[in-house]
């Protein structure tokens, strides 16, 4: 149902510096660049996408107060390396990888990071570890 996310940035070349890291670590680049600087990341057309731009109306972006873009990972080991992958790019820790509730064969692993510019994303699979 989701075809993409957008996220406002005030500084595109960090922005695109960040998720050209971030995504291709886990097999995304770039789809689309438009001369206005929006960019579209994703791992296939057809396939839910991210985009990162400077806001349309030309004033500056902000981080979404309750906004949070959720990517599905295949297993718990991706989860843990988005995440830190997210840190090492200079995101910060919004809450570390683990279990959120009950463990077993519907449990929700999630991590939880901010990009540089504040923007909330969480990593997650759902399932027993």
């Amino acid at each position: 149902m989701i075809g993409y996310v957008t996220l406002g940035t005030n500084d595109l070349d960090e922005a695109r510096a960040f998720y050209d890291a971030l995504f291709g670590s886990i097999g995304a680049g770039r789809l689309m660049e438009m001369p206005s600087g929006f960019t579209l990341y994703g791992r296939a057309w057809g396939q839910p996408g991210v985009a990162v731009t400077p806001p349309y109306d030309g004033k500056p972006a902000t981080a979404g107060n309750g906004n949070m873009i959720s990517l599905v990972m295949d297993s718990r080991a991706r989860v843990d390396a988005l995440h830190g992958k997210a840190l090492e790019l200079g995101g910060s820790d919004e809450g570390p990888p683990g279990v959120r509730g009950d463990d077993g064969e519907r449990a929700f692993y999630g991590a939880y990071f901010r990009d540089p510019e504040g923007n909330k994303l969480c990593a997650f699979c759902v399932g027993p570890g």
